[in-house]
């Protein structure tokens, strides 16, 4: 009868173990499940809202974005505002984004960041595809950016190893759009065992008579960004004429290549979306603070003529195949 009463109340013990057991897993459970939900509010609340001011609607600026919203912070939420091209359009879109919970702004193109400087004073604001920003004083204590040019020193890296037995470089630019760099690029050829002359032209008219002149004391033609020197009408022109003397050319970008330049040292659109999108990160997590100067982008494209190499005589080393992104 003893051992009946102890089974009994094992029996029962057994019960209510499993029976607090259950309970306890679906107090877990509950637990987890208000956990959860507590997380997926305060997560709602803290999204970043991330406004892009974009100055125009053209692939270029699609492909920064896309890289943009690829690198950006993660569960940000983006809204996208275009300018059309229209300064006074950009500032009363700006105005709107300085009344809303806007996070941090990112300015597409130079009209964009004109506007947002001007109007926005409270909200960092990071630009991007801006050619000299500096020079358009797009500096403010809550503004920073990428740069879109390559640096001067960079470049001429990549020309010394490209081009490892020449050592007169030439160029053409306008004293009043790019005397500074010119001058910055002189003393920076140096130190990497290159001569620079430059010849100046105020107008496109002079640019056949400066580029004769050039090409005749000159082993290489390096191209810089420059509206008076380079038109769609000027650079046939000064390839065919630089390649019928045998000389390579370098620009700044692919499409020189394709048309016949040697070598382009440039930035790609997506990753300068991307190295954007992740100094906005950096900015939004405060691990920098503003105001910051502009970052140049890390990771550059090479882009070669095989074609002109061997037109030229001069066989791009094995080893940097590696480096060439694109080629034609």
């Amino acid at each position: 009868m003893n051992q009946m009463n102890q089974m009994n109340q094992m029996n029962q013990i057994d019960r209510l173990f499993r029976a607090g057991r259950s309970l306890g897993a679906r107090a877990v459970v509950g637990l987890v499940w208000l956990l959860g939900l507590c997380t997926l509010y305060a997560s709602e609340s803290m999204a970043m809202d991330i406004a892009i001011l974009r100055s125009s609607d053209i692939p270029a600026y699609h492909e920064a974005v896309a890289g943009l919203k690829a690198a950006g912070p993660i569960g940000a939420i983006y809204t996208e505002y275009d300018v059309q091209g229209d300064l006074e359009l950009g500032k009363k879109l700006a105005r709107k984004l300085r009344a809303s919970n806007t996070s941090l702004v990112v300015a597409v193109g130079l009209k964009a960041a004109l506007a947002a400087k001007v109007e926005i004073v409270d909200v960092p604001i990071v630009y991007m595809m801006i050619l000299d920003p500096l020079k358009h004083q797009l500096t403010a204590a809550n503004m920073t950016g990428t740069l879109l040019e390559v640096p001067v020193d960079r470049q001429l890296k990549f020309m010394r190893a490209f081009l490892p037995t020449l050592h007169r470089l030439g160029t053409l630019y306008d004293p009043a759009k790019t005397s500074s760099r010119v001058k910055d690029a002189v003393q920076q050829a140096t130190i990497s065992g290159f001569q620079l002359k430059a010849l100046p032209v105020e107008s496109e008219k002079e640019v056949p008579q400066q580029l004769r002149m050039l090409l005749q004391d000159v082993e290489a033609l390096w191209l810089m960004p420059d509206s008076t020197v380079l038109t769609n009408e000027s650079l046939r022109f000064i390839l065919d004429s630089a390649l019928a003397r045998k000389i390579p050319v370098i620009g700044y970008s692919p499409e020189f290549v394709r048309l016949g330049a040697l070598l382009s040292i440039s930035v790609n659109y997506g990753q300068v979306g991307r190295e954007t999108g992740l100094l906005a990160t950096r900015i939004l997590d405060k691990e920098l603070l503003l105001p910051l100067n502009p970052v140049p982008i890390e990771r550059l494209k090479t882009t070669v003529n095989l074609k002109t190499a061997k037109f030229l005589g001069m066989p791009i080393p094995k080893e940097l195949m590696s480096f060439i992104d694109e080629t034609y």
